[in-house]
């Protein structure tokens, strides 16, 4: 277990959202290189997995992920109460409820966007998970489902978190439809309806409102972040992970440096032999740096080699140095600078 840590550098100006299957522990390493301030998530942990299942696996992160959220899925106060206890006792700094998850899988389990619809369980479950825990608890929602009509819908959401102590809420400025479109579908089809979100913030002015979705690059986080508390991007952040070394100066008064790519790749190379001689493959390290030079000459090849050779059975981290290699350095570096 991670040894507890305070949450004084609590400061969720911008976050990189839970994308499940996506920001796994070494995603997250790897975008800790990028930046130091952004808010880091988990991927959503059931509850009951929490409680129940492999804790080391599912909850472990390296100490350099701070700060850190966990987000957890469920609908049952207690056991998202433990969960959430769990959580702490690993050093997270904050406890995320997710209210926002369209799939099936998660409808089966009666939580994640359809608890959209019943706002006072929404708020039992915050209640009893900030009872149990001394660091933030917040809540990630849609701005509806379904046939609801978002200005109520929304506001009965927030209404109701805050109501029971909930330290902010990151709204996905989408509805969700939960029959007829696939998770996919719905991070595309229904539209982006940022006024909403702009409107909770203007009738809660001393609450943390936070903004995701549909959100492509860092100009379009800084605009919505004149009228929101902060901005969270998913895919964007994922499939371009390099803006994210802008993120400290743009959004956190840091000194603007040029990113300096031997360092990161070192961080990289000994974090993933230290993960093969514990018995990984360097393919589940990797797979999350595919898209840092994106756009930039020699970022085809690049891709090639983490794509290829990343992936046989004897791989280690020379395989990253190599498709370093073939990346123009001076275009990267300019292009994170400009």
């Amino acid at each position: 277990m991670n040894e507890a840590k305070p949450a004084q550098n609590y400061a969720p100006r911008f976050a990189v959202a839970p994308m499940i299957d996506w920001t796994d522990r070494h995603c997250r390493f790897f975008h800790r290189q990028l930046s130091t301030h952004a808010l880091l998530y988990t991927e959503m942990v059931v509850a009951d997995a929490a409680i129940h299942g492999d804790r080391q696996r599912l909850l472990r992160f390296d100490q350099v992920e701070h700060p850190l959220s966990l987000q957890l899925g469920g609908s049952d106060p207690l056991k998202l109460a433990e969960a959430a206890r769990i959580g702490a006792g690993f050093g997270y700094d904050e406890i995320n409820l997710n209210v926002g998850c369209p799939s099936d899988r998660v409808q089966s389990g009666t939580f994640g966007a359809c608890l959209m619809k019943t706002p006072d369980v929404v708020a039992a479950c915050v209640e009893a998970m900030r009872e149990a825990v001394d660091i933030p608890v917040t809540v990630k929602c849609r701005i509806g489902v379904d046939d609801q009509d978002p200005e109520p819908a929304l506001d009965a959401i927030a209404d109701r978190v805050f109501g029971v102590g909930a330290d902010g809420l990151w709204v996905h400025a989408r509805k969700a439809w939960l029959q007829g479109l696939s998770p996919k579908e719905n991070r595309e089809i229904p539209p982006l309806d940022y006024d909403r979100v702009r409107r909770l913030k203007a009738r809660l002015p001393e609450r943390f409102i936070g903004i995701n979705g549909g959100i492509h690059s860092l100009d379009e986080a800084e605009l919505l972040l004149a009228s929101t508390d902060g901005v969270m991007l998913g895919r964007a952040a994922y499939q371009t992970p390099g803006l994210l070394a802008q993120v400290d100066s743009r959004f956190y008064g840091a000194q603007a440096e040029v990113a300096d790519y031997d360092a990161i790749f070192a961080a990289m190379a000994d974090y993933a032999d230290r993960h093969i001689d514990s018995g990984g493959r360097l393919s589940h390290v990797a797979r999350h740096m595919v898209g840092l030079f994106h756009g930039l000459p020699g970022a085809r090849r690049y891709r090639q080699i983490l794509s290829s050779d990343a992936t046989k059975p004897d791989a280690r981290s020379e395989v990253l140095w190599r498709a370093l290699g073939e990346v123009d350095r001076s275009a990267a570096l300019a292009s994170v600078a400009a």
